[in-house]
This record gives structure tokens, C-alpha cells and sequence, in this order.
């Protein structure tokens, strides 16, 4: 299925100016906007910067066996060998695990641990389900950046995402520091859409996943943005959660410290905001990068 009209045009073969986003931040209204977990004034600063981060949401102990079994990945050779598995360019060390509430049930029971999914769902007006899961590695001194994005762009172009009514939750589970390449974000940067250069080349993530050339912002468009809104990198100790808007800019920076960086990534999206035909004309990519086939609601669950 595709929409008649496309209210996001990007990948184009000329330069279109960026323009501000039609939809709204937080969807829930009236009373519901504050009968949650988040009061007025997280619910405000998430409306206004695009993103919103917690310290030590998690405690040590909660977090201390999905570390262990981050571990495990790390030396888990058929894993390695996986779609889902991405690598660091010319080396033998992992990027990205995707898809990873699939690989292990202690991962997939957190996607509905309720005080993240009430947070989640008092955001985005709606019941959601997880539209992609991922773990960004970054070793001491070998870990590569991330350039300056939108994933909406991306979820918009290559998988058919409609509108802007999806976040990602990101959990820390290895302190991010000043130094070990932490997640930075543009605050305010959501309320407008940049439009990018290039035409969408078949089976793009191979590539872009490793290092992205297609869906960068122009160097303008974020230099507009950063001087309006400046750049913030929420840090803090394993257990902390970042909470940011799928529109809103972030990338990150090569980790040169001799301590290595690891965040957790899922993505809900609104039920009512399920995915179409990608709006670039290229065929769907794979179901660990955009989940088509379960839009089931998510169902809080207790116990970790």
C-alpha cells in the first residue's frame, strides 16, 4: 500500500529546501497529554527539544545481565556471520546487532517493561509495537561515528513510514562519557523536515549501514539548525535512558578513548502509523531493519 501523496519528498536528484513538519510532536491531548508516567514538564521539554534523557533509569543490578550477555555477542562467531550482524569497515568487530528483541527474550521482555512502554504510548497517543531493535557498539579507540541524521527520513524513503509518530528509546548499557563517543542530538531540530540529495541505491543498507552517503542532511541545513538550537550529548552510567523523536537530528562521534561505548536502540511506532511501500520505489529492505510482518500492540510486562 502507498499513499497517493508523498508529504516528506526527499532523496531527490536536486536540492529542495527543508521546511517545517506538519505533524505533532506529542499526540496525546487533554487530559491524556498528562495521565502518565511523564509529567507537564518532561511531556513540554520532549514537545520542544525532541528528545528528553533520564540518568540511571535502570539500576546496576537491572542492567548488569544485559551486559553480560552484550558480552557474549561480542565473541558469538555465528552471530558475526548473521544479516542482522554489521561490522565495523575492514574489521572483524561488530557495529550493530539488529532485529536483537528477536535474538534474545531477556531483550524482547524489556521492549515492554511498562514504565518504558506508558512513557512510549503517553507520547505517541496511541498503542505502538517495535518497528526495529539494535545495539550500536563502539570499542575503545576502534569505534567509527555515526553521521548527522534523521531516521525518519530513512524509515520514510526506504520503508514506507507515513508520518512522523514513532521514537526511539535508547538505553545506555556501558557509561557513555564525554570522550568514548556518546549520542549528541540537535534540540528543536524535529520541528523541521530536511529533504536529502541522491537517489536511493538498490539494497542501500549494505552500505549505509557500515558509513551513509544517501540521507545526509546538507551541510546548510544542519548548520541552520545547530545555530538555532546548538548540540547536547545526554551522558550518564549504565541504566540511563534517552527517550528522542524520529525526526530529530543525532549522530555520534568516533569513540578515541580507550573505553568502549554500547547503547541499546528499540523504536515504537504507532499502530495507526503502520508502514506502506517505500516512498523511493526501491523494494522493502529486510524485516530486521523494518519489522512488516507483527503490528501487534505491545502488552507491558513485569519482570525483567
Amino acid at each position: 500500500m502507498t499513499d497517493t501523496q508523498d508529504l516528506f519528498p526527499t532523496r531527490l536528484e536536486r536540492k529542495l529546501g527543508m521546511f517545517e513538519r506538519i505533524d505533532p510532536v506529542v499526540y496525546s491531548e487533554g487530559s491524556q497529554r498528562n495521565d502518565g508516567p511523564l509529567s507537564k514538564e518532561e511531556v513540554d521539554e520532549f514537545d520542544r527539544k525532541g528528545f528528553i534523557s533520564f540518568e540511571g533509569f535502570f539500576d546496576k543490578q537491572e542492567m548488569d545481565a544485559f551486559i553480560q550477555e552484550l558480552r557474549e555477542y561480542e565473541d558469538d562467531a555465528d552471530l558475526k556471520l548473521s544479516e542482522g550482524t554489521i561490522l565495523e569497515p575492514g574489521r572483524e568487530e561488530i557495529r550493530s546487532i539488529f532485529g536483537i528483541h528477536e535474538v534474545s527474550e531477556r531483550f524482547s521482555r524489556l521492549t515492554r517493561d511498562p514504565r518504558v512502554l506508558a512513557m512510549v504510548q503517553q507520547l505517541l497517543g496511541s498503542d505502538v509495537y517495535i518497528h526495529q531493535s539494535r545495539i550500536n557498539y563502539k570499542p575503545g579507540f576502534k569505534g567509527k561515528g555515526f553521521d548527522w541524521h534523521s531516521d525518519f527520513e530513512t524509515w520514510h524513503s526506504e520503508d514506507g513510514m507515513p508520518r512522523m509518530r514513532s521514537l526511539s528509546c535508547s538505553i545506555v548499557l556501558t557509561e557513555n562519557g564525554e570522550f568514548n563517543g556518546p549520542l549528541m542530538l540537535v534540540p528543536g531540530s524535529h520541528h523541521y523536515f530536511v529533504p536529502c540529495v541522491g537517489r536511493t541505491p538498490v539494497d542501500n543498507y549494505k552500505e549505509s549501514l557500515k558509513s551513509q552517503y544517501v540521507g545526509v542532511p546538507d551541510e546548510g541545513s544542519l548548520r541552520e539548525l545547530m545555530l538555532k538550537g546548538d548540540i547536547e550529548a545526554p551522558k550518564g552510567p549504565a541504566g540511563s535512558l534517552i527517550m528522542f523523536e524520529c525526526n530529530t537530528l543525532h549522530g555520534s562521534n568516533i569513540n578515541m578513548s580507550c573505553w568502549p561505548r554500547s547503547n541499546l536502540f528499540f523504536v515504537y511506532n504507532s499502530v495507526e502509523n503502520t508502514l506502506h511501500d517505500p516512498y523511493c520505489g526501491n523494494k522493502p529492505r529486510p524485516e530486521f531493519l523494518a519489522n512488516r510482518s507483527d503490528w501487534r500492540p505491545l502488552e507491558a510486562i513485569e519482570g525483567r
